[in-house]
């Protein structure tokens, strides 16, 4: 059971609604601001198990309107500009860092070399050309601190440029077009559909990885994927256009430089209404799916992962909507961790296990989950700020409790950390 104490709220500042100069937003609900230095505050020691922190924020005189820019935001500062990485011509042995300790090979592979498709990783991985520690590893297999990773020789794949596009694949990319949220020379911002894959697996044939080879510029350059959402959760999927771009937000997210906001409705009312999900999250594999359950600091592959939660609005006491704040990236973890805490998100096939719990009418058993708002730092300066509509499931559902997607989201001033 998570212990949850008062705990001060930490302040933050800054404001910014200058635009990058040369940068096109599709909607009034993406913007790019120039960042000014902010406050935060640590966060308390790790526990042993898990451990919920109650934080308690105060509604400011004058009310913020959910997904817009926060007034006080707390954005990064202004990144160095990285190089992007070579890919290697022969073979060769890396060293895994401290700051990779724990990633997936696969991407690992992609931080490393941010120009390398998933197709790629895919096929040197299956051939048994990429070794850990001199043993043959899988992509999914995770990686510690000091490992010696063997990568073959890489390439890029061979450019199709958009000028010999099928009849299909124009479809495809119209198709991403309409998903746009914010885009300039460097970045987009799209509004994943919920029930669409952002990478390929098994039985999957179409998503968003694979549309993207649709919209390879005149360069030859592919947009890559930068971060992933699961399939069955909408909103905010950032995706670089160039390999300069792929390299600065992936350390973004990786420094930890990225705010994530989300949106979900779950079942009953967590109390308190605001707080912090403290755990240890490992995978657990059956035959037939695999799944994130809290584990004990120490057990084999189990990563700290830290929520900040708060409920926006209730319904009869029986749902609740709930704005979330991940600290960390941890796979699954908004899901495994309001389960946790006995309110899981209503609609989630893997996490949902309350017994007895009927449906209120109208609603569709879908995942109700919205990636809601992305707040990141530009790659050439400045902050991008997105934020998502409802998708049509979750809209239907806030219009039958008489939610109102409008109101002040308090989780805009949980601390950072």
């Amino acid at each position: 059971m998570s212990r949850r104490v008062r705990r001060p709220l930490a302040k933050s500042g800054g404001r910014g609604s200058e635009r990058v100069k040369g940068a096109s937003a599709r909607s009034d609900s993406a913007k790019v601001a120039r960042p000014e230095k902010g406050t935060s505050r640590k966060g308390r020691g790790v526990a042993e198990r898990s451990s919920g922190e109650r934080w308690q924020g105060t509604r400011p005189g004058r009310p913020q309107r959910a997904g817009t820019p926060a007034d006080t935001a707390c954005f990064a500062e202004k990144p160095t500009k990285p190089e992007p990485a070579l890919l290697p011509t022969k073979v060769q042995t890396v060293a895994v860092t401290a700051d990779e300790a724990n990633m997936r090979v696969d991407r690992f592979l992609e931080a490393r070399f941010p120009g390398l498709s998933f197709s790629h990783i895919q096929r040197i991985v299956r051939k048994g050309e990429l070794r850990v520690n001199g043993k043959r590893a899988d992509s999914k297999d995770r990686i510690g601190e000091g490992d010696k990773v063997r990568i073959p020789p890489l390439k890029l794949d061979t450019p199709k440029t958009t000028a010999h596009l099928s009849e299909a694949e124009a479809k495809t990319r119209d198709e991403l077009q309409k998903m746009v949220l914010f885009e300039d020379a460097d970045v987009m911002v799209l509004n994943k559909a919920a029930g669409l894959a952002v990478q390929g697996g098994s039985g999957l044939s179409r998503h968003i990885d694979g549309m993207l080879e649709t919209m390879r510029d005149a360069k030859g350059q592919r947009p890559r994927l930068v971060h992933r959402l699961d399939r069955e959760t909408a909103g905010c999927l950032l995706v670089a256009k160039t390999r300069f771009a792929a390299t600065a937000l992936t350390g973004a997210f990786r420094q930890r430089s990225a705010r994530k906001i989300y949106w979900a409705l779950v079942a009953g009312v967590p109390k308190p209404k605001q707080g912090r999900i403290s755990t240890y999250l490992a995978k657990e594999e059956n035959e037939e799916e695999s799944i994130m359950r809290v584990a004990s600091h120490g057990d084999e592959g189990a990563s700290h992962a830290v929520t900040y939660y708060a409920v926006v609005e209730t319904s009869a006491q029986k749902l609740a909507w709930v704005s979330l704040k991940p600290v960390t990236g941890r796979t699954h973890q908004l899901r495994a961790h309001m389960a946790h805490i006995n309110h899981a998100i209503v609609g989630d096939p893997k996490y949902f296990n309350k017994e007895n719990w009927q449906l209120p009418g109208g609603l569709q058993k879908r995942l109700h989950l919205l990636a809601r708002r992305i707040v990141i730092p530009h790659p050439r300066g400045g902050v991008i700020d997105v934020t998502a509509p409802l998708p049509p499931h979750m809209l239907q559902s806030w219009n039958l409790l008489g939610l109102e997607a409008d109101r002040f989201d308090p989780i805009e001033h949980a601390p950072e950390e």
